[in-house]
């Protein structure tokens, strides 16, 4: 092959897998940016470069890569009352929990191309074409898994709906997979690739295990349960976590995934088990992990949510070894945590905010911030950013006192993680996607 030519391969190569957002919760899966700037204040009416109206409803984040932003979405077929009760029917929904629950008569599961300068949707692609999908939360949607761009493929996952890999040059579909699963309450786990491995969390009510697919094909390369739990029904023992991937300082390479009742981690080319530590009956987890300093820092979930700080240079069964300390007030069952400057920063659900010292636990402040939250907070240009349910973002100092900076508001709930690319906020609600640019 011409020396010429093959540089030209690895030019077009390196165009399509640069990214600075490829993944949920950003490059390292922490919710901290990359250096850049980040604006400080807008509102609806002022500081907004573009907002483009997206179809449907979704909560996944975007990724970005090749100058667009990648986002997922669920068009949804929905029924009339009489339909609805029908459907519940044929579910076998049990009737007290039916006010909890959503029910659509069809759903289509799409990809949504956006470019990043102008804002225009060039691009839209139906994936996946689901009749009478399985009821959910209200509080969730179709489409919560964020995407994972890696190299020039982007792999959107749906839970039990399917995972598809892309090519983003031309959206053809590589592969497709469905890994069935009971969520009760609709899909949340996010993939995860590492190394030719797409990772995938698949804790159901039915059952609980990790898999590892070849990114290239979608052929399992191996796939492991959960272990045992003590819990008196499946809905107790679901969760809907996304792994990391981390490299301890022994050099030992590790696949950290959280669950119900246990935090488990994995070697990443087998799945076999290397440690896990019982943190007692917390369900249906939500906040992902983050690791610092050979310490991963977790959230229990439902039930009642504890900070979890665990060593990670164990073996085997570490609960009565490694935890260095725990929380057990304020702390988050949706809204992952954010670790910086050896502390922890959280937002609880109902609007408290909580520093905490990362290699104590002591509590360095805590304070009443307004709003419900569901998105993770966003760690940018020296700035921490928490979007509320109510449009609501609040923007203050990662210190160890707390210092307001400025409280902005949009139209519409926000339930995505926000993020940051070309020196610009990037905010999903469920009526649209901003653009905010950095004051100059």
């Amino acid at each position: 092959m011409p020396l010429k030519f093959f540089c030209l391969i690895l030019l077009v190569a390196s165009t399509l897998s640069a990214s600075e957002w490829p993944q949920f919760r950003g490059p390292n899966g922490d919710g901290i940016a990359p250096a850049g700037k980040a604006p400080t204040k807008w509102s609806e009416t002022e500081g907004i470069t573009w907002k483009t109206p997206l179809p449907g409803k979704g909560w996944s984040s975007p990724v970005e890569a090749d100058g667009k932003l990648w986002i997922t979405t669920a068009i949804e077929d929905r029924p009339s009352e009489e339909e609805m009760l029908k459907i519940f029917e044929r579910a076998g929904t049990d009737p007290k929990k039916i006010k909890q629950l959503q029910v659509v008569k069809g759903i289509q599961l799409l990809l949504l191309v956006v470019d990043l300068k102008s804002g225009e949707l060039v691009a839209t692609k139906e994936l996946i074409r689901v009749a009478e999908p399985e009821p959910i939360h209200g509080f969730n949607s179709y489409s919560s898994p964020t995407p994972y761009i890696d190299g020039e493929f982007i792999y959107c996952h749906f839970g039990t709906y399917g995972t598809v890999c892309l090519k983003r040059s031309d959206l053809s579909v590589v592969w497709k997979r469905s890994l069935p699963l009971e969520h009760s309450v609709g899909p949340g786990s996010s993939p995860f690739i590492d190394d030719n491995r797409l990772v995938l969390i698949c804790d159901g009510c039915d059952r609980q295990y990790v898999t590892a697919l070849d990114k290239y094909t979608g052929e399992t390369l191996w796939e492991v349960d959960r272990p045992e739990m003590d819990a008196p029904d499946g809905d107790r023992k679901k969760a809907f976590d996304t792994p990391i991937a981390v490299t301890d300082k022994s050099g030992r390479k590790q696949l950290i995934c959280m669950g119900s009742q246990w935090l488990v981690s994995y070697a990443p080319e087998t799945g076999k088990e290397l440690w896990k530590v019982y943190h007692g009956k917390g369900f249906s987890v939500v906040p992902r992990p983050v690791v610092h300093d050979d310490v991963v820092y977790i959230s229990t979930g439902f039930g009642k949510a504890q900070l979890w700080a665990v060593r990670i240079d164990g073996e085997g069964d570490v609960t009565d070894s490694h935890v260095a300390w725990t929380v057990a007030r304020g702390i988050p069952t949706k809204p992952s945590p954010i670790v910086f400057d050896d502390a922890v920063f959280v937002i609880e659900d109902k609007g408290v905010g909580s520093c905490f010292d990362t290699k104590s636990g002591e509590i360095l402040w805590q304070e009443r911030i307004s709003g419900n939250y569901s998105a993770s907070p966003l760690l940018a240009d020296g700035k921490v950013y928490i979007c509320s349910e109510e449009g609501k973002t609040t923007v203050f100092k990662p210190g160890r006192a707390y210092e307001e900076i400025t409280v902005n508001e949009l139209n519409g709930r926000i339930m995505a993680s926000p993020i940051l690319v070309d020196d610009a906020l990037f905010i999903r609600t469920d009526e649209a996607l901003y653009r905010i640019d950095a004051e100059s």
